[in-house]
């Protein structure tokens, strides 16, 4: 028992067979994530009391086997027989029995407890699979549990058959019979290894394990003192058999015979022989069909994820905007007013407004996770990643990089060839993660038409996955050249997703982008807005002040002879011609809030209502009017020249045009310049720089967004946008991917390689892509 007698159980299961849900369902709200100590592969715990005991959960890494060929497998191995849990939880898919009890196999020789819970029982009746608990459980010596973890049935069951498990009532595990090929070798090391005696493993679980050659074991035994002869009889007897067959296969085989002798026993499978997930495979999977049907699908996602997320992001594109308008007046400081409408509000805003997007690709990500179909794509993809020196189990990380690469490299963990490991980290930065998105559909948005949205994004994403998929062929073939695993997985069965389940993962992706807009994004907009307010003390080209005086004494002297006709000094001395007068200049700037288009020459259409109410003082006050609005119009003109002069000169113009020179091949202004370099933290600063840069030089009364000052920029046009969208794509990875890649490979060669040569094939593609475009006439 652990500490002030705590159970501990390891909770141990194939992937896919729910057990992080059984996890979750026992332990609720009391969990803890970390990672295990000497690795970075996640470690979750969670208490919970039953019965008046408490109980920890170690939420072990999700394997199909515990050879120790993968990280993962060497983990969730180590943990039961190091920390010796006090039971252990198998968790299997119920409808996919005879594959997951071969892992029960291997658990049940590690010499602690096992308690088998059978999960999905409501789809394993639904396929007409009739499982005999009683039967099994006394083929393989342990207790079983049904439960449906989806539905939160039977959670109690497996609660109180731990505690009896725990108890002196404990179930005994049978042996895996390897019969007179090799019971004879495993009785004569365990003899010895008991002799020993100070070897603290399973015995008869080590002389398996020292006859299989296990290099992990071998090397913890080694460390032990007094050792040698024992290792040195586990080579002979290996010698010896290795004679007459191949061991790793022989030992595989007489697990799984155990296996299936179990399943065979007790379970009786009344369903079709070919299953409704069968049916759709022989479709989806396809060797004609399967790849043109899984493009297709990723194409109407990236359409359906533009379409529709363009409504609620322009709400809160808008949004963002009103509240910027309505705080600043209240804020009397005008730095603080810019700081605050400017920086924050106009660089964190436009970030935010693109969350719509975001939580429809996590939203379709999770569906085809959950589904069971992206599975599928990974076996869909292997012919093209075999040809390129991986296999499919490469594309789950991949996959997984569109949320975010973080978890992406993360993911990488499972791959069992340390050189495949290495390649898929590496080449997986190049993958369009979540927080490229916004830079996509923002430019898309001010440079594509609806019509074209989706497609484009698609090609960006396609495009990231075969630069992806080329890097990987060309490390395979050089700096990590080597044998090519084969591919196996387990292809689960198709699930109708839950919407909780669906809701839950689409959240925990999202939040992290909100998170990011909280910190880092807010950071690098104050940063950004700072470099471009500062220096206060600038030198402009003339005295805009005194020219905007000017143009207000200017009304006043053209509109003195008018108003003399009139036999008027001012308009107010006319109070019908003031009311005229003031109508029209309340009906000017609704039509500028409301965006109408007015044509040159042309007043706003409410102006048609103005003079039926009263022709003969419209036709007065119209010159008047006309005065007053090209004074402001010319005002307006000033003070954007005096922005814009102020902010040439602005520390983030320094730094723009110190790069301008490097980025000007590719189309890039000083602009983009500022926000490349700003975006090395967070690829979603881009948005936030230009929006803080946009904002700061455009006037205190214009209402466009982001997206219309960019497509009335002259400086931008499709082939710019489609150069710079490539360049976000390949362009060094942000600095949580470089860390985490850091942790992986333990080296910060591996980063700083993936950080240059991201650059440099940015600039390369950049510039070809620009080249093209204006030679494909889209440099207008």
């Amino acid at each position: 028992m652990s500490e002030a007698g705590m159970i501990k159980i390891a909770l141990a299961g194939n992937p896919n067979c729910g057990k992080t849900t059984i996890f979750n369902n026992i332990t609720g709200a009391k969990q803890h994530v970390g990672n295990y100590p000497g690795v970075t592969v996640e470690k979750k715990e969670g208490t919970c009391v039953f019965d008046s005991r408490k109980m920890l959960f170690v939420d072990l890494p999700g394997t199909y086997s515990l050879t120790a060929r993968s990280l993962d497998e060497v983990v969730a191995r180590n943990v039961i027989i190091n920390e010796k849990p006090d039971l252990i939880v198998n968790v299997c898919d119920a409808s996919n029995l005879e594959r997951n009890l071969y892992l029960t196999a291997q658990l049940i020789e590690l010499g602690r407890p096992v308690v088998l819970v059978l999960n999905m029982m409501d789809i394993a009746d639904r396929m007409g699979i009739k499982i005999d608990i009683q039967k099994l459980s006394e083929r393989l010596g342990v207790a079983v549990v049904p439960v449906i973890g989806s539905k939160n049935l039977g959670t109690k069951d497996i609660l109180h058959t731990i505690l009896e498990a725990s108890g002196a009532n404990a179930f005994h595990n049978l042996e895996v019979d390897y019969s007179n090929e090799l019971e004879p070798s495993i009785h004569v090391l365990t003899d010895a290894i008991t002799k020993q005696g100070i070897i603290h493993y399973p015995i008869r679980w080590l002389a398996i394990k020292l006859l299989e050659n296990d290099s992990e074991v071998i090397d913890s035994v080694t460390a032990l003192q007094n050792t040698e002869h024992i290792l040195a009889l586990a080579a002979t007897l290996r010698d010896n058999l290795k004679e007459k067959m191949d061991l790793e296969f022989v030992f595989a085989q007489y697990r799984h015979q155990f296996a299936v002798a179990a399943y065979n026993d007790a379970v009786l499978n009344m369903g079709t022989s070919d299953s409704l997930s069968d049916k759709i495979d022989h479709v989806l999977t396809n060797r004609v069909l399967g790849l043109p049907i899984f493009m297709f699908i990723m194409w109407l996602m990236f359409n359906v994820v533009m379409k529709v997320g363009a409504i609620p992001q322009d709400w809160l594109s808008s949004g963002f905007d009103a509240l910027g308008k309505w705080i600043g007046p209240m804020i009397a400081n005008a730095q603080l007013r810019s700081l605050v409408v400017d920086g924050i509000i106009g660089g964190v805003g436009a970030v935010l407004s693109f969350v719509p997007l975001i939580i429809l690709l996590y939203l379709f990500i999770s569906l085809l996770e959950d589904t069971g179909y992206m599975a599928r794509a990974a076996f869909l993809i292997d012919r093209i990643m075999r040809a390129c020196g991986l296999h499919g189990k490469s594309f789950i990380p991949m996959i997984l990089g569109f949320g975010c690469n973080v978890p992406g490299i993360m993911a990488a963990r499972t791959l069992d060839n340390p050189k495949d490991r290495m390649v898929t980290i590496l080449a997986l930065p190049f993958m369009s993660c979540g927080a490229r998105l916004p830079v996509y559909t923002l430019l898309i948005a001010a440079f594509f038409t609806a019509g074209q949205s989706g497609t484009v994004l698609f090609a960006m994403y396609i495009l990231g996955i075969i630069v992806a998929i080329v890097l990987a062929t060309v490390l395979r073939s050089t700096v990590f050249k080597g044998e090519q695993e084969p591919f196996v997985m387990e292809m689960p069965p198709y699930h109708i997703p839950t919407i909780k389940g669906v809701l839950i993962h689409m959240w925990e992706r999202t939040v992290l982008y909100l998170k990011k807009a909280g910190t880092i994004i807010l950071g690098a907009s104050i940063l950004v807005w700072c470099l471009t307010a500062y220096p206060m003390d600038v030198e402009y080209s003339r005295d805009y002040d005194a020219a905007k005086e000017e143009i207000a004494a200017s009304v006043d002297i053209q509109q003195a002879p008018i108003l003399k006709d009139m036999g008027l000094e001012s308009i107010k001395q006319d109070p019908a011609l003031a009311t005229m007068y003031e109508a029209m200049t309340t009906a000017s700037d609704k039509a500028k809030d409301d965006k109408e288009k007015i044509e040159e020459g042309a007043y706003p259409e409410a102006f048609a209502a103005l003079q039926e109410s009263d022709p003969a003082v419209y036709n007065r006050a119209l010159p008047l009017y006309d005065i007053q609005q090209k004074a402001d119009a010319d005002t307006d003109d000033l003070e954007t020249a005096q922005k814009s002069e102020k902010l040439q000169q602005s520390y983030a113009a320094s730094i723009g045009h110190f790069v301008e020179p490097v980025l000007r091949p590719l189309g890039f202004d000083w602009k983009i310049g500022v926000g490349l370099v700003a975006c090395t933290a967070a690829k979603e600063v881009m948005i936030s720089t230009l929006g803080t840069i946009y904002s700061v030089g455009a006037d205190a009364d214009d209402d466009d967004n982001l997206i219309t000052f960019l497509s009335e920029d002259p400086d931008f046009n499709p082939a710019v946008a489609l150069s710079l969208m490539v360049f976000s794509l390949l362009y060094m990875p942000c600095l949580a991917t470089l860390a985490v890649m850091k942790r992986e490979t333990n080296s910060w060669k591996w980063p700083a390689m993936s950080a240059g040569l991201g650059v440099i094939l940015a600039w390369v593609f950049a510039f070809a892509v620009y080249h093209l475009a204006l030679l494909a006439g889209l440099g207008a």
